[in-house]
């Protein structure tokens, strides 16, 4: 098993990676640039995540963990603007915004815990 896969923060990332792809397909008629962002800083969060934990100097890693919590940021916008469209239900939009506000948290500890 590789480090990242053993972190609660991995775990919760991947939760709310599965989380989207499965509510992407069920959305029609939005622009395709909006769901495609979603889906890229979505996946980037994950993958920032691992080749973060992957680093071995602890300037690196913050590096990757701002990358990834930057993309948690954009999922957040996109989320809100995929609500206000009318494409998230507010039980929806609550689900994937406290997801994205304790990975975001979860991130900082990971970031700060690297000084």
């Amino acid at each position: 098993m590789f480090d990242f896969e053993k972190l609660d923060l991995y775990q919760e990332l991947k939760k709310m990676n599965l989380m989207v792809y499965k509510k992407i397909p069920t959305i029609s008629g939005i622009d395709p640039y909006i769901i495609e962002q979603w889906k890229h800083a979505s996946l980037s969060s994950l993958l920032n995540l691992a080749e973060g934990t992957g680093r071995m100097t602890p300037t690196d890693k913050q590096h990757f963990y701002t990358l990834s919590r930057g993309s948690i940021f954009e999922c957040v916008a996109l989320v809100e603007l995929t609500k206000e469209l009318g494409f998230l239900t507010k039980e929806e939009y609550e689900e994937f915004y406290l997801g994205y506000e304790k990975v975001s948290k979860m991130l900082l500890g990971m970031y700060r815990s690297q000084s």
